[in-house]
């Protein structure tokens, strides 16, 4: 099912139908981080597009998670800056980045970390789980932004914040991103990138309700369900 977000300030939607979605880990500096422990190149990791539900569209908690009888089940929220691309491009120049963007969006990038810790073959099945790839509320076009460099981000589950911070705080901007994104493969139209989450991921249950907040795009709110 595609999902239509309104694009802001507009009365048109866009239809989120992307060949592939790219995450990035360990994007951002957290108090008392040394320059020498920082990546020294942005992790990346892979999602598929059947993660992707709309606003208010319940997160799913597969019910064969519990076949494993974790000692406690770590399906977690990330609040993140996503943005979908414009046009093909490959070996994108950093200083030439923001031409290749169409526009900026919330995604809250859920993950499945104890698939995460014990499959051999990385982050890919915690991460593609179906409905872990909420995003919205809308998409706000590259040229309405004023500074995707410098917003405020934070994630509420059930009200409470559990996780605030600034994008300016990105160990990786967005120009370095798509540059080096764009070395390793071609993107194509509509392809999501997503930057990378604050300190403070935490686990979700049945019941939950998880808002990430993102300044001048808005609240992504979902609920979560335990199938």
């Amino acid at each position: 099912m595609d999902i239509h977000l309104p694009i802001q300030g507009t009365k048109k939607t866009y239809a989120v139908r992307p060949q592939k979605i790219i995450g990035l880990g360990q994007n951002y500096r957290e108090a008392g981080d040394a320059d020498h422990n920082l990546p020294a190149e942005p992790i990346l990791f892979a999602k598929t597009p059947n993660v992707v539900i709309g606003p208010d569209q319940p997160i799913i908690i597969p019910h064969f998670l519990y076949d494993y009888h974790f000692e406690q089940m770590l399906v977690v929220y990330e609040a993140e800056l996503a943005f979908f691309i414009k046009d093909r491009c490959k070996n994108v120049p950093a200083a030439e980045a923001y031409d290749h963007i169409l526009g900026f969006t919330c995604m809250n990038d859920v993950s499945q970390r104890n698939l995460q810790g014990m499959d051999k073959a990385g982050w890919f099945r915690g991460k593609s789980l179906d409905t872990f790839g909420p995003v919205g509320p809308v998409l706000v076009l590259k040229d309405k932004m004023h500074n995707p460099q410098q917003l405020d981000i934070c994630c509420r589950l059930n009200g409470k914040t559990v996780q605030q911070s600034n994008t300016k705080n990105m160990i990786f901007p967005i120009p370095s991103i798509i540059a080096f994104i764009s070395k390793h493969l071609t993107l194509e139209p509509g392809d999501l990138i997503t930057t990378g989450t604050p300190a403070g991921p935490g686990p979700i249950k049945h019941g939950d309700v998880v808002e990430v907040e993102i300044e001048g795009i808005g609240i992504l709110k979902n609920p979560v369900i335990g199938e």
